[in-house]
């Protein structure tokens, strides 16, 4: 697999946001059954006590994660799996399908990236006291959107 990071260099350029919020889009429709609109980051901060994340390598190197509360969270498992979602177990299970869903469904959209872009397996972390930092240093993109009112970040975060 090649390491070509011109997708990288090009991300200085272009802008993902539209990419990426449409990839959480299609993904909240089609694996929720609803429709999911952005608003401004700055009218609705999610409480990130529940944080899936997916790391990207290849053509684009970074990591992509999707953040909620626990009501939020447990809501999103209910959507996708119906009443039988009830342990916290369930709950991360289903929040690390949804972004690695988003993940793929936005490197899809770009591209040449489909072959030359590997996604890591989901990862979760729950809790009400913890804190998350990416060693990813190049650009970033977010969107807060809302799911049945509440907000839900989806931030792409890449290495430069």
């Amino acid at each position: 697999m090649s390491t070509d990071t011109s997708f990288v260099v090009r991300s200085h350029e272009e802008n993902w946001l539209p990419v990426l919020e449409l990839a959480v889009e299609e993904v909240f429709e089609i694996m929720l059954g609803c429709r999911v609109k952005p608003v401004a980051p700055s009218e609705q901060t999610p409480n990130a006590e529940f944080t899936a994340m997916i790391g990207l390598a290849g053509a684009l190197c970074g990591i992509l994660t999707v953040s909620c509360d626990a009501k939020t969270a447990a809501q999103i498992a209910k959507s996708m799996l119906g009443d039988t979602a009830q342990s916290m177990e369930e709950v991360g299970d289903a929040l690390g399908e949804i972004c690695n869903m988003i993940a793929g469904n936005f490197k899809n959209k770009l591209a040449g990236t489909d072959e030359r872009c590997m996604l890591s397996v989901p990862t979760v972390v729950s809790g009400e006291e913890y804190s998350f930092h990416s060693l990813a240093d190049g650009n970033s993109v977010e969107t807060v959107l809302l799911f049945e009112g509440a907000p839900v970040a989806v931030r792409l975060q890449l290495q430069s």
